[in-house]
């Protein structure tokens, strides 16, 4: 029997696949991370006595670093139990709760209708390829070659060109045997009862397929050549094939970039096209597209099942904003304990395909590390631009809040949210209680002492970061060129304890060190581990690197942490504190990075608005220094967890460190 691909999507999609292959192993309860859906065993498959063999649930994927067999919910029983596909399909089908679709022929005629429909997208595609090739697609190619695209780029997108011409496609077509229902069916001409001749839907437009899950041609997307076009970019209308609110351009390529062996952090939803292709030429393959409209909520879904955090990124204008708050609106009653969205806003007039045509993909990345939350983000919203000086004004953003999070279905999620936007208010009125009485309107070139810039304001005093703190004690103030305490702190417990490397791998190789010396090191760590998989241990990878020549600086960090006494850095760490420690470290260590690139970009922006003498912009943007300025002052305020985690369980491996 043939089974559609919705329905083994379906029942997969209900099923984690640890719940498979549970049944069949024991799960290695210090490797398994069950909260994130990551699970380690002995492989099934041939014997161990060490763990190489890991399943994912968010990625649906089994894979052994072992003998190195790989496989989905299907894959894995055909080939452990010897299974015959169907029988597979059917007791997944019962562990979802999902019965067998019966015979039904009807929807075999319409699948065989939707097979020659595929065959025909096929040949448009192969047209629409071979004609920006020919002489008349030269213009085409001259633009794309503007644009920055290579060959290859081109050739991996499959783009083509439709020629300036009523019936080309169509004559082409039914040349190759397609029937003129078929053609109508796929949406490639325009017909109607009161169009007495079909006439071809695109012409003189650079045609970019959009492709389904199966990565099968499904729509178009074309690009005007001419600048008096009626429409930049037009669409396939909708068929049997395309809803365009059920499809991403990209989808299947950004998900196999995201399950990979050097899977992505997460799936990057941008505007166009182009900022798609552009990005993915960059080395950025996870990017994907909604189809020219705003994102809907079947989109959101895919996005979801690919990643537990996508990232929507907007232009910096006023239209990417109100975008990225259509985007917070959509997301909110939605969110799930461990599913969310993040939000990566680009500089005002500046797309990604901007960013990355010149300098490559750093500018980009800068971006997507600067990220903020879907919490941080409605914040901003409610109060950005805002006026809070009375009781009943302060009530109203109250209100708002309130009224905000109730949107969130999940009551679990919808608690959090709610004391997080009650802290988010407390910080902020007791920040602006002192100088409520003292804010004054701005004046041309007067200043307040302390105010940014001559506008009459004045910020909250600046943060004390732990790093700065721990550096000028006396213990460590001799370590002139030591890394930044906390960077040592990272490095140093993956040195001591390089299985949380992989227990935590998507969020720790992507690590970034100002000090040069340490980055350098950490790329020897992540190639020894890359060598030696999840049996990399301590004593191999510190002989490792003292081969590499960093052995020296392999003592300076750990002197360092020791004078400091953060002892979970430290080889004498229980495993269960090292992961505590690290993982709160890290945390501190991306935020804090996070917050003082915006607070500088924010100087520079009041700088510029004081030289303009824009008051209205440099009042703007002195609150938004305010917030950064409160959110690194909580920061500090965890500060006693970085001092203090050393001192967690007081559990050792084997004698205290001294």
């Amino acid at each position: 029997m043939r089974f559609s691909p919705s329905f083994l999507d379906d029942i997969r999609d209900r099923v984690p696949i640890s719940d498979v292959i549970g049944k069949r192993v024991t799960w290695e309860r210090r490797k398994t991370n069950v909260s994130r859906g990551d699970y380690w065993a002995c492989c099934p498959f041939h014997g161990e006595k060490t763990p190489s063999f890991h399943c994912e649930d968010r990625k649906g994927r089994y894979h052994c670093f072992g003998c190195g067999v790989s496989g989905d919910h299907f894959r894995f029983l055909t080939d452990l139990e010897g299974l015959s596909f169907p029988e597979a399909v059917q007791q997944i089908a019962e562990m979802a709760g999902v019965p067998m679709p019966q015979p039904d022929p009807e929807a075999e005629r319409r699948d065989k209708e939707r097979t020659s429909l595929l065959d025909v997208m096929e040949l448009a595609t192969q047209f629409f390829e071979d004609q920006l090739q020919a002489a008349n697609g030269a213009r085409a190619r001259a633009y794309l070659r503007e644009r920055g695209l290579t060959g290859r780029t081109i050739e991996t997108f499959r783009l083509g060109y439709a020629p300036d011409s009523r019936n080309a496609l169509k004559e082409f077509l039914a040349g190759k045997g397609a029937g003129k229902e078929q053609i109508e069916a796929c949406g490639l001409v325009v017909h109607g009862p009161d169009i007495p001749v079909s006439y071809d839907r695109f012409r003189d437009r650079i045609m970019f397929p959009i492709l389904s899950a199966r990565e099968k041609a499904i729509a178009f997307g074309g690009r005007a050549m001419a600048a008096d076009a009626p429409a930049k970019y037009l669409n396939s209308n909708e068929t049997e094939l395309f809803h365009k609110g059920n499809v991403l351009f990209n989808f299947a390529r950004a998900r196999r970039a995201a399950q990979g062996a050097d899977g992505a952090d997460t799936i990057i939803a941008v505007e166009g096209y182009m900022d798609v292709i552009a990005l993915h030429q960059a080395g950025i393959e996870n990017a994907v597209a909604p189809l020219g409209t705003a994102l809907t909520e079947n989109q959101l879904e895919l996005l979801w099942k690919m990643t537990p955090q996508p990232v929507l990124c907007f232009d910096g204008d006023g239209a990417g904003l109100r975008a990225a708050n259509r985007a917070i609106d959509l997301a909110l009653p939605h969110l799930k304990p461990g599913r969310s969205v993040r939000f990566a806003l680009l500089p005002d007039g500046k797309d990604p395909d901007d960013l990355v045509r010149h300098d490559g993909r750093e500018p980009f990345d800068k971006v997507l590390a600067n990220a903020r939350s879907l919490a941080e983000m409605v914040w901003l919203r409610e109060v950005q631009g805002g006026s809070f000086d009375t009781p009943e004004k302060r009530a109203e953003l109250e209100a708002r809040l309130r009224q905000v999070t109730s949107a969130i279905a999940d009551e679990s999620v919808r608690r959090h949210y709610g004391q997080d936007m009650r802290d988010r208010l407390n910080a902020f009125l007791q920040a602006s209680a002192p100088f409520r009485g003292d804010r004054r309107p701005f004046e041309r070139g007067g200043r307040d002492r302390g105010s940014p810039r001559g506008f009459g304001q004045r910020s909250a005093p600046g943060p004390t970061l732990i790093s700065d703190r721990l550096a000028r004690t006396s213990l460590v103030s001799g370590l002139q060129t030591a890394p930044l305490l906390r960077e040592s702190v990272l490095a140093l417990t993956i040195v001591n304890h390089p299985q949380l490397l992989f227990d935590e791998y998507d969020e720790i190789s992507t690590i970034e060190f100002e000090h040069r010396d340490l980055q350098r090191c950490w790329a020897a760590v992540l190639n020894a581990a890359a060598a030696s998989g999840p049996r990399l241990t301590r004593e191999a990878l510190v002989e490792q690197l003292q081969a590499d020549g960093f052995g020296q600086l392999v003592a300076q960090l750990d002197q360092q942490v020791r004078y400091a006494r953060l002892w979970t850095a430290t080889a004498a760490a229980a495993p269960e504190d090292a992961r505590e420690g690290y993982l709160q470290a890290l945390t501190l260590h991306r935020r804090t990075k996070a917050l003082n690139w915006q607070k500088r970009e924010l100087e520079r922006e009041i700088a510029e608005a004081a030289a303009s003498e824009d008051v209205e912009q440099g009042q703007r943007l002195v609150r938004a220094m305010e917030e950064v300025q409160l959110e690194l002052h909580r920061m500090d305020k965890l500060e006693a967890i970085i001092e203090g985690f050393g001192v967690l369980s007081g559990r050792v491996k084997g004698p205290a460190a001294r």
